[in-house]
């Protein structure tokens, strides 16, 4: 059996995506600052007949995060599946006039130094098995930068070069890297952004292997 590993797992869409791959066979790591709340999820996910467990780590502690991965693969089995989607914090988001270069280091922790982190860490567990999947989730700002957002803007930015360069030199060992880009957030009353539907937008991903970049929809004009 082998494992989806979700970084930045919640009860929105990390436990909507763990019960879809779930489904599929998968064992689910869920990864979280929160022991407590990794447990309830993992629980809930248990009692609906998958396995699962919670292993905590913070994003912007690249050691906890190694060690939450690998602890995971002990456990659970080989990561196939890394999904990267913890939520920013709010001070990483001041408008650009306001934004100095010490506002930028906890940004730039989170959505760089994170899922090259991460991703270092599964892939010589998806070499073993021959396949894999990184799925790396953004809000708008990833393609198009907000001044309200600068942090985000400026971080999101070079997690997108980290990741569409890894797309390139991984595909030839069927390693599939893909971002999949939010606008406007989860939920909201929109149907494509309630997450349940995305999450079968990530298996999608992960089963058809297209291009690198997807949006759940349209970019706001």
């Amino acid at each position: 059996m082998t494992t989806i590993a979700i970084v930045g797992a919640g009860s929105g869409l990390g436990l909507a995506v763990a019960r879809r791959f779930g489904r599929e066979g998968f064992s689910v790591a869920l990864i979280s600052r929160n022991q407590a709340r990794l447990d309830d999820l993992a629980a809930t996910l248990e009692a609906e007949g998958i396995t699962a467990a919670g292993f905590t780590a913070n994003v912007r502690d690249t050691d906890s995060l190694r060690t939450a991965l690998e602890t995971a693969s002990e456990q659970l089995g080989l990561v196939e599946v890394l999904q990267y989607s913890p939520l920013p914090a709010k001070e990483f988001m001041r408008p650009v006039l306001e934004t100095v270069a010490a506002d930028l280091v906890g940004p730039i922790e989170f959505s760089v130094y994170g899922p090259v982190t991460a991703a270092r860490q599964v892939l010589p567990g998806m070499r073993s098995l021959g396949r894999g999947t990184m799925v790396f989730v953004n809000g708008a700002s990833a393609v198009r930068p907000r001044d309200r957002v600068t942090g985000t803007s400026i971080a999101f930015a070079g997690e997108s070069a980290y990741a569409e360069l890894l797309h390139e030199a991984v595909a030839p060992e069927n390693v599939h890297v893909a971002q999949l880009i939010i606008p406007r957030g989860i939920g909201g009353g929109e149907p494509s952004h309630e997450p349940t539907t995305i999450a079968d937008r990530i298996w999608g991903i992960h089963a058809d292997r297209g291009d690198f970049r997807t949006f759940v929809a349209p970019l706001d004009l």
